[in-house]
């Protein structure tokens, strides 16, 4: 597992990488490539639309030639002093700090700050100088959907960090009561669902204020969503960030931290040799019993991994110690539990295949994003069956709040797939 690049980049290259590599994050890393791709995929999905005929550009009226306002260069000092005050901050300050608890404290260099923000104010002040026009004029310009996205990306990574961490906190209520400034300012602790909801909302919203066809805009985002959280899954994953399953006892860790078959018993014997770690997961399900896990052999065909991983040097610092490990993230997991992660990975990109290879051929303005909410929901539902989550009790039974949303969405997603078909003969008629 790789918390930060400096953790891949020393087991890439056999060698200490620079020190400075630490403070990049690899979920963090991950996830802003993911809204990278996300933005590439929309944008060029936005374009073959417009080509078509199924989107237009809308005129707006702009001025051109204004210096900058007061607004604009107290906006750019404002964001320059907070970047500079905890980024530069980070680096300046002593190299064992943790860079996430650090980002959410109130330290930082005030120096650094002060810098950044007078170097942003001065950059909006030149670019605007070089602009002016002795009379500012205004002038009228044809905005296409495409050149939105842009404002769609922020938008989107704002309102969907907010849903992120509300649902996640709703979900871990009890967490969240005995410390809710904490929780709400943890770096780590977000709910895919939550984030898709709220900015889906949010840049919907945003849509139908620029004129721009919101079935048309959410197909052309269902491939841009798949493959981004594929590769949000990614961060995840390589991080350790406690998105995993439920153990699998047909597998142990052996002495050389390698994935073994276990032997009966193997499982129980784990679990009470570190006592610390299985009073925390007694606390968590209130007796050794309840510790969910399940006996699944996989075929030899694949690595042991696949079917049961350890996650060592997670991000969370969760499981038992490594051995001869010194510093930070020395903990892994056992006994092994399956990597959920992994397997969506695998099945999101999958997905995303078929979703682009046949976008084409799906005309019906919002069939696409239909289909993409029932395959997001059905591969969600089945992969929280050996996912470690909180359950609620509903009527008798103990869904997941992940299960409960993934059935929302996959019933929204066949009702938008029969409505678009609908709607779409009947305005061809």
């Amino acid at each position: 597992m790789y918390p930060n690049l400096y953790f891949f980049l020393k087991d890439a290259l056999g060698s200490d990488p620079p020190g400075f590599t630490q403070y990049i994050n690899t979920f963090g890393l991950l996830v802003a490539i993911a809204f990278v791709v996300a933005a590439i995929v929309l944008s060029k999905e936005l374009k073959r639309r417009e080509l078509s005929g199924l989107l237009s550009p809308i005129e707006e009226t702009i001025v051109v030639g204004k210096p900058a306002s007061k607004a604009e260069l107290l906006f750019n000092l404002v964001f320059g002093f907070i970047v500079g005050y905890k980024i530069l901050g980070v680096f300046l300050n002593d190299s064992q700090v943790n860079p996430q608890e650090y980002i959410f404290s109130s330290k930082g260099s005030l120096v650094g700050g002060l810098m950044l923000g007078g170097l942003f104010s001065w950059l909006k002040y030149h670019e605007k100088k070089k602009q002016a026009l002795a009379k500012p004029e205004e002038r009228k310009v044809k905005v296409y959907p495409h050149e939105r996205v842009g404002d769609i990306t922020v938008y989107a990574a704002i309102a969907g960090f907010i849903g992120a961490k509300v649902f996640d906190n709703l979900e871990n209520w009890d967490r969240f009561i005995q410390d809710p400034i904490g929780n709400l300012l943890a770096p780590s602790g977000l709910t895919f669902y939550g984030g898709l909801i709220v900015a889906a909302i949010t840049v919907i919203l945003f849509a139908r204020g620029k004129k721009i066809g919101t079935r048309h805009l959410i197909d052309a985002a269902a491939p841009a969503l798949m493959i981004a959280y594929a590769i949000g899954r990614m961060g995840c994953h390589f991080s350790g960030d406690g998105d995993w399953g439920i153990f699998n006892s047909a597998y142990k860790v052996s002495e050389s931290n390698t994935i073994e078959l276990a032997s009966p018993g193997d499982f129980d014997k784990s679990l009470l040799q570190y006592p610390e770690y299985t009073r925390q997961l007694v606390a968590e399900y209130g007796s050794i019993d309840n510790i969910p896990h399940a006996s699944f052999e996989g075929s030899s065909i694949l690595p042991n991994w696949f079917w049961a991983y350890n996650f060592p040097h997670n991000v969370n610092g969760v499981g038992v110690p490594i051995k001869d490990c010194a510093g930070n993230y020395c903990a892994q997991l056992s006994p092994p539990v399956f990597p959920t992660t992994l397997y969506e990975i695998i099945a999101s990109t999958l997905l995303f295949i078929l979703l682009w290879t046949i976008r084409k051929r799906i005309v019906a303005p919002g069939r696409m994003f239909g289909l993409y909410l029932m395959l997001n929901g059905i591969e969600r539902f089945l992969i929280e069956k050996i996912r470690v989550n909180s359950t609620y009790d509903l009527f008798g039974m103990h869904p997941t709040q992940a299960e409960l949303i993934s059935v929302i969405l996959f019933l929204f997603g066949a009702w938008l797939w029969v409505d678009s078909g609908r709607k779409f003969t009947l305005n061809t008629k």
